[in-house]
């Protein structure tokens, strides 16, 4: 008789009770297409007397996910916790010192501990996966490792941030400030307990550190992303770029150039008609561009109970199935220290800023631009009468320029003397 899979599931928020309602509801489906049976045989959380909406009867109850990692009678340990320090990594470790195999949907853990939790694994023979951790149902990971593994990546671009693409999307439709709908996010449940992890672009930099790493062959580097996040855009920015035929979206963008891996993550101005800009609400997309495929675009929800968990249960199928790849596609050993790079191909800009209401102020900030050898495609003045000494918003479209030029230019802005606020810069992707 052929022995079930046996998992360890560590983890009972909304993805781990999506992954017991999988297992539970198909079970003969699971048998039929991996020829095994796959069985939870334990669970661990902190709080056993919860309702969880799901019948939990059967499975034995361990309070620390270290014990459930160990078991005896765990094959798998299904980590869904979250957190990249404490209980995760040290029950991570405690699995694949015991002869586990662990699927993961924790993009934390591997952005800062992967390469070492890949080495761990290998020299144990035992595999991660982690299809959950990144861009919710959508397969990506697999399509990486598996589909396109013929291929020499150029690059990976996508909207990997559900919350964010909601909070920008719904200013968009429903012309609201910033302020209102982060707070209606919040009150909704759409924001980590920390939301900086996701209006700070934090979140969808892991996904993109661990794209990049399959991708490129590097190893994972998750400080060399570069990270800017949502919490400057204003609806000003927003109906302003609807105008020129733009929707903004926090983008991220990874790519092998010959100064290196160019990691970033920030808000940009995409055309409204493209994929990216017709991205509505909670919705993930990807961009993989290979040497012979090209272009290919994976979209789908990012986030929530059943498309977590049916990229979990993938995973796990795979290992019924026996199908072991290396964590990031390739042997740990094999994968190289990346050298970090910033983008140095042109594109042009939006730039907003708000001037004090002063003689020479415009003409400061143009003298800026034409010294850092940037050259302006429009200009707008948007007067805000009624308010303290009639402060105007002005906004200039750029003709590309070198990021280095953007950065010279923001800088000569601070020395002006004529600015309100912090200026805005943007960049303008052509998709």
């Amino acid at each position: 008789m052929v022995q079930p899979l046996r998992l360890g599931l560590a983890g009972l928020g909304t993805v781990g009770i999506g992954v017991v309602k999988i297992v539970q509801r198909h079970a003969d489906l699971i048998t039929a297409r991996t020829g095994r049976p796959v069985t939870i045989t334990a669970v661990s959380a902190r709080d056993r007397t919860k309702n969880r909406d799901a019948d939990l009867s059967g499975y034995a109850w361990e309070v620390d996910p270290v014990a459930l990692a160990r078991r005896d009678d765990v094959d798998v340990f299904v980590e869904v916790m979250g957190g990249h320090e404490g209980a995760a990594k040290a029950a991570t470790e405690a699995a694949l010192a015991a002869g586990k195999d662990v699927v993961t949907a924790n993009k934390a853990l591997l952005a800062h501990h992967g390469q070492a939790l890949a080495e761990m694994a290998e020299a144990a023979g035992r595999v991660i996966r982690f299809e959950a951790a990144v861009a919710g149902g959508i397969p990506v990971i697999k399509a990486l490792t598996e589909g396109l593994a013929g291929n020499r990546i150029k690059r990976v671009m996508g909207v990997m941030n559900g919350t964010c693409n909601y909070i920008l999307t719904r200013m968009q439709n429903a012309g609201l400030p910033y302020e209102t709908v982060f707070e209606e996010a919040r009150q909704l449940g759409y924001l980590e307990a920390d939301p900086t992890l996701d209006v700070g672009g934090i979140d969808a930099g892991h996904k993109l550190s661990l794209l990049a790493s399959i991708a490129f062959g590097t190893k994972v580097a998750f400080n060399h992303v570069e990270l800017e996040g949502i919490g400057n855009v204003s609806i000003e920015d927003i109906n302003l770029a609807d105008e020129m035929g733009y929707h903004i979206k926090l983008l991220g963008v990874a790519q092998i150039s010959g100064r290196g891996l160019e990691q970033r993550m920030t808000p940009c101005l995409v055309p409204a008609d493209s994929p990216f800009g017709q991205l509505q609400g909670g919705t993930n997309m990807v961009m993989l561009e290979g040497d012979s495929v090209g272009q290919i675009v994976l979209r789908g929800p990012g986030a929530g109970e059943g498309p977590t968990a049916s990229a979990v249960m993938a995973d796990v199928l795979d290992i019924a199935r026996g199908l072991r790849l290396p964590t990031f596609g390739q042997p740990a050993s094999t994968l190289a220290e990346a050298t970090p790079a910033r983008s140095a191909t042109p594109a042009p800009y939006y730039l907003r800023m708000t001037l004090l209401d002063k003689p020479g102020a415009l003409a400061k900030i143009a003298t800026c631009l034409g010294e850092a050898g940037i050259s302006i495609d429009q200009m707008r003045q948007i007067n805000q009468p009624g308010e303290e000494d009639d402060d105007a918003i002005v906004i200039f479209v750029t003709h590309k320029a070198a990021p280095a030029d953007i950065d010279h230019a923001m800088t000569r802005f601070g020395n002006t003397g004529v600015l309100v606020d912090t200026p805005v810069a943007i960049r303008i992707e052509e998709i």
